[in-house]
């Protein structure tokens, strides 16, 4: 799980103008509710009606799709998630990639905002966005169609491969993505079939990936940092602020490079480990998600310090101490927004293996996407050290690795990728 911990906490507030900005939809139901009450005493309050009124304001919140960057990337995790990578047909070019993304911005933009899509036929599914994002990036494959290879970023090329990896092509590298985050699952699904029915004359889907989070929400709305499989929280040192963002995340074109690789988990094989095994092998406690070296989830690793018995508290190999940008390059930084997926085993598979291997049961793990300006400088050299010794190796196998570019933020009436196609 590369980058769980590429570098410290700054000791910022975590309740920072981005994460007001991208969680509008809860504050605004906590607003509304309170906006609402406001002249009733606690006796006079209905909790039922209360309760009712603020899932109402959270299933219309909507997250702002226009502007410098694309949502879904600075915007805090929602619990759904499905990243579809698509394929161009044979024939097109240019011209109907245009038309392509004009037709998927238009619409993208709609059921962003609750609004109906023309010639949709399940209107009434589009009417809760429930802070729905769309991101779409592009795949190599897709500026060689439109003859402007020399116009791709450098960087945007498959990643070399790593001890242990068994990747499958069958998510392997395409010619663009979409990764559709929402809390409401029915929404997240509509949105996607909309979708492909608009571009079913330019491209085909060549494989889908789907997640889940339960995200911890505090009083004041703020979200809390997600769990994996695993039981540890993920994602403690991810970017707050806007220095952060430009410095990590965003590119001058305000766009980004977006990686997904898909991390199986080795769960049966996990759950014959104790709690402090597991909690070595990552440099973190369970519980609150605090370094081992000390302190709380945001206080920065500290490799370096020792116990009373003079062996460094964090593990030499552990993931924290091989993912820590601590005294190493700080641009060995990322944006996590991984998601677990946890899929069901057929009943065939399942009695065709009653004494088989507990592990050929589990189909558990991690879709890993993150986001980055160069992954040379990033991802790369922090996967490199993660593949040669991270104890966490025991029991996660990456099987899946693709690169896009996420490019810039629309205006109102532009369309992804107008500044390079247009």
């Amino acid at each position: 799980m590369p980058g769980t911990d590429a570098g410290p906490d700054t000791g910022t507030t975590r309740f920072t103008r981005r994460r007001f900005l991208g969680g509008l939809g809860v504050l605004g139901a906590t607003a509304a509710v309170s906006t609402t009450a406001a002249c009733a005493t606690d006796d006079d309050r209905d909790p039922g009606e209360t309760a009712g009124r603020a899932a109402a304001a959270a299933a219309s919140a909507t997250v702002a799709f226009d502007g410098p960057h694309q949502a879904g990337i600075a915007t805090p995790s929602q619990s759904h998630n499905t990243t579809v990578a698509f394929s161009l047909r044979d024939g097109v070019g240019r011209r109907e990639i245009q038309r392509l993304l004009r037709i998927w911005t238009g619409d993208a933009r709609r059921l962003c905002s609750g609004e109906k899509v023309l010639a949709d036929l399940e209107p009434e599914l589009s009417v809760n966005p429930a802070n729905l994002t769309i991101t779409c990036g592009f795949g190599r494959g897709l500026y060689r169609r439109a003859g402007l290879a020399d116009a791709a970023p450098e960087w945007l090329t498959p990643l070399p491969g790593f001890a242990g990896d068994r990747l499958d092509d069958r998510w392997g590298e395409r010619d663009l993505v979409l990764q559709l985050c929402g809390d409401d699952r029915t929404t997240v699904s509509h949105a996607l079939r909309v979708l492909v029915r608009g571009g079913a004359d330019y491209v085909r889907p060549s494989w889908t990936q789907t997640g889940f989070l339960d995200i911890p929400v505090a009083a004041d709305g703020s979200h809390g940092t997600p769990r994996n499989l695993f039981g540890f929280k993920d994602g403690t040192v991810n970017p707050r602020t806007d220095g952060e963002f430009d410095a990590q995340v965003w590119n001058p074109d305000g766009g980004s490079c977006m990686i997904v690789r898909r991390i199986a988990f080795d769960m049966p094989l996990w759950e014959e480990a104790d709690r402090v095994t597991r909690e070595v092998s990552m440099g973190r406690d369970i519980p609150e998600g605090a370094p081992l070296s000390g302190g709380d989830e945001f206080t920065a690793p500290d490799p370096g310090k020792v116990g009373a018995d003079g062996l460094p508290l964090i593990d030499t190999h552990s993931h924290v101490a091989l993912a820590t940008a601590t005294g190493r390059d700080e641009a060995q930084r990322l944006l996590r927004r991984a998601y677990n997926y946890d899929l069901p085993v057929t009943g065939a598979r399942a009695d065709a293996l009653v004494d088989a291997d507990l592990a050929a049961l589990s189909d558990s793990g991690l879709i890993f996407t993150c986001f980055q300006r160069d992954p040379r400088t990033s991802f790369i050299p922090v996967q490199r050290r993660l593949a040669g010794g991270d104890r966490l190796n025991e029991w996660i196998t990456h099987v899946g690795s693709a690169v896009f570019h996420v490019p810039g933020g629309t205006d109102p009436d532009g369309y992804w990728g107008q500044g390079i196609l247009g």
